[in-house]
């Protein structure tokens, strides 16, 4: 079959397209013809070799696919040929809390992902699609729309009156504004582009600030709150926003610590983040069950995923760079010609 593999740590020019063996399941695994596969953030930094964990080569890039089930091993029930699956993020994290196995099982980084004519899936780790979205929806949701959930509701315990800051207009902060207001949340949103505050405001943003109009942006969200702060802030930026992201962030209030967009710099602590007993957590994605209970809550609410642009899988070299352009607002989908 057709794969895309990273073979160094070149950048883009590491991935390469191959010829390898169709793989078969095991007993506990089911076998999928990919449809669909979307692009993250942390695959951009897989290309570099610098990515902290799960940092194998050559591997089968992306973590996010979604497809249709060929065949299943010998003592799999839940699922049959035809089924529309995707599969979670950590293919060793179905619940509760997540070990070392689950820590070492991330599609695309330590184990082959889905950037490949077929795919295998652990049953126990897989989940059907709602017949309300695509293929290209789907794909969407095991890394970015789980990690938004894990953040807000499985961590923050999300209720309806909240006050939440999403930083930019990437895929875990657009899911995370798609989640908080279907909660009943408020939601206050930055970006450098107008335009793309623009589309924030029409998906539900209640406040939208320019962080390149308002350099102290902090100020302005603390302006909008009256003083009083957020709940929850989805900090995906890192070092580089840290400190601001605390500032904006209410007394026993949670910085939801996701990304490192800015840089790999490990973020320096102000003395407020204990004056103000803020908690400080560390996402990685989610299990199986959260993203179970994200679908659900999707289909409840009718909400689809925001994709920015679509390739063909002969042009997936292209989806990276558009994704390293970093003009996108949403999702980065990859799509099979088939």
């Amino acid at each position: 079959m057709r794969a895309y593999q990273v073979t160094t740590a070149d950048g883009i020019d590491a991935v390469k397209q191959v010829e390898i063996d169709t793989p078969t399941p095991a007993a506990d695994e089911i076998l999928v013809k990919m449809k669909a596969c979307s692009l993250n953030y942390r695959d951009m930094l897989i290309t570099m070799g610098g990515y902290v964990r799960n940092d194998i080569r050559p591997i089968t890039p992306l973590s996010d696919g979604a497809g249709e089930v060929v065949s299943v091993g010998a003592s799999v029930t839940d699922f049959k040929p035809g089924d529309r699956v995707i599969g979670n993020f950590f293919q060793a994290w179905k619940e509760g809390k997540i070990d070392d196995a689950g820590l070492n099982s991330a599609m695309g980084g330590s184990i082959d992902g889905v950037l490949a004519d077929y795919f295998i899936l652990k049953a126990d780790c897989t989940v059907k699609i709602p017949d309300y979205l695509s293929y290209a929806e789907a794909a969407t949701l095991p890394c970015a729309a789980t990690t938004a959930w894990h953040a807000l509701v499985s961590v923050g315990e999300l209720k309806a009156g909240d006050t939440i800051l999403l930083l930019g207009t990437g895929g875990v902060s657009i899911f995370g504004l798609q989640i908080a207001k279907a909660l009943g949340a408020t939601v206050i949103i930055t970006s450098s582009s107008d335009e793309k505050l623009a589309r924030a405001r029409e998906l539900g943003a209640d406040h939208t600030v320019n962080y390149k109009t308002h350099p102290d942006w902090e100020e302005e969200v603390l302006k909008i709150t009256n003083g009083n702060g957020v709940d929850n802030v989805l900090e995906v930026g890192g070092a580089g926003t840290f400190e601001k992201s605390s500032a904006c962030v209410k007394p026993n209030g949670t910085v939801s610590l996701i990304g490192i967009l800015s840089g790999l710099e490990s973020p320096s602590i102000s003395l407020m983040t204990i004056f103000n007993l803020i908690r400080i957590q560390g996402i990685y994605v989610g299990s199986t069950e959260m993203l179970k209970q994200l679908i659900a809550t999707m289909e409840a609410h009718q909400i689809h995923p925001q994709i920015d642009k679509s390739f063909p899988y002969s042009q997936s070299i292209d989806a990276y760079q558009w994704m390293a352009q970093a003009k996108h607002f949403g999702k980065v989908v990859i799509e099979s010609e088939d």
